[in-house]
């Protein structure tokens, strides 16, 4: 039984062309020329009995409705839910993916990104959170120039609302010498819609920051793929 499972394994991988393997396919043609679920196939490096490398990975990407920046908040236990994927391969998906985030991250940080609208804005922080499940509350830091000095997240809730403690906010302001700050959440449901507590927010931080000579240049709600800004609105 054992290796009639193996030579079926072996029959399915000799299927694929040697030029479309994904690792033949890496050094021929280099990687921008790979599918996303063929580079997820040299991660988790081999199949299973039943299933290929590039199969079981396009059951991964399912999983994010073969949305790749939805892959972060796929968990370990889902990732071993597939079959093929145990818990080593689990944690070398999950691994490239935080390092794919901190890459981003560090690019954006030496860029010192210029916010000039609140699309470069939205742009900024949709990454971080579209397509986490709970709401999480940012802040961007930036100088004379609106230049981003530092972005970091200030609190996480659950599923409807999180607190964000201004005075702390307004605290790292000051210590960063920052000239604005703009404000960012999101809202799971994806209603864009700002609620009594966003409207609140808004004001009670625009006045915290006011007394030191720090402007709130804007408040950004992301929900899903789209994003709602108190400042077009006339909202600050």
């Amino acid at each position: 039984m054992g290796e009639r499972r193996e030579r079926a394994k072996n029959d399915r991988i000799k299927d694929l062309l040697y030029d479309e393997r994904p690792r033949e396919k890496f050094m021929n043609k280099g990687a921008s020329a790979l599918t996303n679920a063929e580079l997820i196939a040299i991660i988790i490096r081999s199949g299973s009995s039943t299933c290929n490398a590039v199969e079981i990975s396009r059951k991964i990407l399912q999983l994010a409705d073969n949305d790749i920046g939805k892959l972060s908040v796929i968990s370990e236990e889902e990732l071993e839910n597939i079959g093929g994927i145990g818990k080593t391969k689990a944690i070398s998906v999950l691994a490239a993916i935080e390092l794919g985030k901190r890459a981003f991250e560090l690019h954006d940080q030496k860029e010192r990104l210029r916010i000039t609208s609140s699309e470069i804005a939205a742009r900024l922080f949709s990454p971080l959170l579209r397509n986490i499940p709970h709401e999480e509350f940012w802040a961007a830091y930036l100088d004379r120039a609106n230049r981003i000095i530092k972005k970091e997240r200030l609190s996480s809730g659950g599923t409807f609302s999180t607190v964000v403690d201004i005075k702390i906010l307004a605290k790292k302001a000051i210590d960063m010498l920052s000239s604005s700050v703009i404000i960012a959440h999101n809202h799971p449901s994806g209603n864009l819609i700002p609620g009594e507590q966003d409207r609140q927010t808004t004001e009670n931080t625009k006045k915290a920051l006011s007394m030191f000579d720090i402007r709130l240049m804007d408040h950004i709600i992301i929900a899903k793929n789209d994003y709602f800004s108190f400042a077009d609105e006339g909202l600050i």
